[in-house]
């Protein structure tokens, strides 16, 4: 207990150092699939150590206290008053960040519903009208595809080609739901936010590489990327896939070599470091439950 529950807290920085490594070297969807969960596993296990850190201060309620120790009992304070008490605060923070991410994706959500709604069922693909160069996938069932006509103006029939096999990545492996995902895993352990920064760039990367694959042609993706970021640049808006981040030249030059390896011991460690904080903060659960029954007995 005295150990065990403060391991998550450590582990979420072991993994923050690692996910920028996975994020420039790995397969991206090997990352992106190793790193979600290990951020989900990760932040459950610091939130349930906070909460077992604040259910400590039980151990210091005064009747139990002074049963104990006129039975003659041993008694051991799990943890400190002091950061049992900051344990409640962080709690607090963690409830108020949590909810401010699940609302600002149920925003967007709905956003993106009205941009699909009115559209017949069938229709995977939706041409709007506008001067603003933009791109991307609406989840939902079925899953739809936004693209405004600047955009389509601003690329050869080629470079099309590869925005749609890009934003149909993003529908076909689900992609919303893992930045979603490590979203709220990053909201709830903030230590995690590293994590998240290269998950959003694995999937971006991800759907880079399945566009790749689709039209054939590395070359011809890259170009699609340089060509739509230089045209998001001259409107000053974020465009389609992420264009105008920081990350794009990353991805041009990733596109501009071959396929990045598997790197199956990195990806490994990774998952061991999400799967490690669980069973820490299940160790730690059954030290201070001990402790409880031995004073209550």
């Amino acid at each position: 207990m005295r150990f065990a529950v403060y391991a998550p807290l450590v582990l979420s920085l072991l993994l923050s150092a690692l996910a920028p490594v996975l994020a420039r070297r790995a397969e991206p969807a090997l990352a992106a699939r190793v790193l979600a969960p290990a951020a989900v596993l990760t932040a459950a296990a610091t939130v349930w150590s906070l909460v077992l850190l604040a259910a400590a201060l039980l151990g210091d309620v005064p009747p139990l206290v002074r049963e104990a120790r006129e039975d003659g009992r041993p008694f051991t304070d799990p943890v400190p008053e002091a950061i049992g008490l900051a344990a409640c605060l962080a709690l607090a923070v963690v409830a108020l960040r949590l909810r401010r991410a699940v609302r600002a994706e149920r925003s967007t959500r709905r956003a993106l519903r009205r941009l699909a709604a009115g559209q017949p069922g069938d229709t995977e693909l939706i041409v709007a009208a506008s001067e603003v160069p933009r791109a991307f996938a609406i989840p939902g069932r079925p899953g739809r595809i936004l693209v405004t006509s600047a955009m389509l103006g601003a690329l050869g029939p080629a470079e099309r080609r590869v925005l749609l096999a890009h934003e149909r990545a993003h529908l076909t492996h689900r992609h919303g739901l893992v930045v979603t995902a490590v979203t709220l895993a990053a909201a709830a352990d903030p230590l995690l936010g590293p994590v998240r920064t290269a998950v959003v760039f694995l999937v971006e990367r991800w759907a880079d590489e399945r566009a790749a694959a689709a039209v054939g042609d590395r070359r011809v993706t890259a170009r699609a990327l340089a060509r739509a970021a230089l045209t998001a640049g001259r409107t000053g808006t974020v465009c389609a896939l992420q264009f105008t981040d920081r990350a794009v030249t990353r991805r041009i030059a990733a596109l501009q070599t071959g396929p990045p390896p598997f790197l199956w011991p990195v990806a490994l460690v990774a998952l061991a470091l999400g799967t490690l904080p669980a069973l820490l903060a299940a160790d730690a659960t059954g030290d201070l439950l001990g402790l409880l029954s031995a004073m209550l007995d």
